[in-house]
């Protein structure tokens, strides 16, 4: 029996849950975790307007989006909505389809410029878009990134097709907005079809498929009903949301731990990284390589270090995040921290002996980040997050009640924590764990 499964079955973990690991901190709190159940995935996004143009699986839905906003917009005037992690643009396209004006901060390039196409194309007449879709050519070709495994992740054939619409995309010159903007409508198509015509899947990491069949023509088919169905969306956004099209809707390609931001907002509502495996830049590595937003390997590791830290992150940045000695902490997280520490050395195997820095480096992170939201945060604004918490090293770490901890610490008051679904621990599966909606609230005595 190898060391990993060793550990797992010794694991004091083992059948336990968040439930009773909260406690202590939730009494130190004072608050208590509302059940209320609901979905708050990005999967019902396949089948919304707009929100259907570039999947995002680890976003929320417009539907949990819409719901917070109905249950708030009453008690602002002007509101305006904020999305630190703006990822594929959800909050800011539901915030449009309302009429109020949002802004999103977005560190990586892909998901940045999908957000911004999602939200400032509404103005393309859908007949432009089929138009410049019906002129392309068929007869160029621009090579896949080199950087890429791109023989690996695709058949041959289906390879020369991809190349073939990526030259055909290449070609166009887009001398006014207007053309720039349906230019980008196509790009945002070609990206949303790239892994539907590889031997990959996201599930939601990114890898590969031995059951995966994909036609020759595939390309070429799925990029077709993906332009027509944006144009089908364009048409009804024109017929019966003529008057949110001209709604403001920013999106900046910034890090949201040191962005300044101009203007003041009464609704924050995000979802940041969750503190797992998964690698956010890696995990769309095919999409940013394909659109010209990352040519090497090394600019996608640039990107991710300067992303909120996951457990991929390289061991430079971490060695250089111990040694300094200004960043954020907490009793809980001193002893949350302690423990890892304790029970990797107890385990004597761990896929990241660095571990507790890393750990350390993620709240250092959002605490960077709620900063500046909060600083940002008009009177009796809320921040509200969606998060999930986790287990690591047989260590219960709290990240919901750790990140209601720090808004408390910057001003904020705790409104709610609801706990929407239930979740299960990658490393010990028979671990419960939750995703919760934390409510936090500027001018809430406490």
């Amino acid at each position: 029996m190898d060391t990993r499964k060793k550990n797992i079955l010794n694991s004091p973990k083992g059948n336990g849950s968040c439930d009773q690991d909260s406690l202590p901190y939730l009494r130190d709190l004072g608050v208590e975790i509302i059940e209320r159940k609901q979905p708050i995935q990005f999967t019902p996004n396949f089948s919304e307007r707009v929100h259907r143009w570039a999947a995002y699986i680890q976003g929320f839905s417009a539907g949990f989006v819409q719901s917070t906003i109905n249950q708030y917009r009453s008690e602002y005037n002007n509101l305006r909505i904020l999305d630190p992690f703006a990822g594929c643009g959800t909050v800011l396209v539901q915030s449009k389809f309302c009429g109020y004006p949002s802004l999103g901060t977005e560190l990586n390039p892909l998901l940045s410029f999908v957000a911004d196409t999602k939200v400032n194309s509404w103005d393309i007449p859908h007949k432009s878009l089929i138009a410049m879709y019906n002129s392309l050519p068929k007869d160029r070709s621009k090579c896949a990134p080199e950087f890429l495994k791109s023989g690996n992740q695709f058949k041959p054939a289906v390879l020369k097709n991809l190349e073939k619409i990526h030259g055909a995309l290449d070609s166009i010159e887009g001398k006014t907005e207007s053309q720039k903007k349906v230019r980008d409508l196509l790009r945002l198509a070609f990206s949303s079809i790239l892994i539907p015509c590889s031997n990959l899947k996201r599930t939601p990491c990114l890898g590969y498929s031995k059951s995966k069949e994909v036609n020759d023509e595939a390309p070429w088919d799925l990029f077709e009903r993906k332009v027509y169905a944006i144009a089908n969306d364009l048409r009804i956004i024109q017929e019966n949301f003529r008057d949110k099209i001209s709604v403001e809707s920013k999106v900046i390609c910034a890090n949201a731990m040191d962005y300044e931001h101009q203007y003041s907002f009464d609704l924050e509502i995000t979802s940041p990284p969750y503190m797992n495996g998964m690698d956010y830049v890696m995990n769309y590595k095919i999409e940013m390589g394909w659109l010209n937003f990352a040519d090497s390997h090394k600019e996608l590791k640039r990107i991710k270090d300067d992303m909120v830290v996951c457990d991929n992150v390289s061991k430079g940045l971490i060695k250089d995040f111990s040694n300094s000695d200004s960043r954020y902490s907490n009793e809980w997280l001193d002893d949350i921290i302690f423990n890892i520490k304790k029970n990797i050395e107890r385990r004597g195997h761990y896929r990241r002996i660095d571990m507790p820095f890393i750990v350390a480096k993620y709240f250092d992170d959002l605490y960077q980040v709620m900063r500046h939201a909060v600083a940002s945060l008009n009177q009796k604004g809320r921040f509200i997050l969606v998060v999930g918490d986790s287990l690591i090293a047989d260590a219960y770490v709290p990240t919901d009640l750790i990140l209601a901890k720090i808004g408390r610490e910057l001003g904020l008051g705790i409104e709610k924590i609801e706990k929407a679904r239930n979740r299960h621990s990658g490393q010990i599966r028979s671990y419960g764990l939750r995703e919760t909606i934390v409510t936090l609230k500027k001018g809430l005595k406490q």
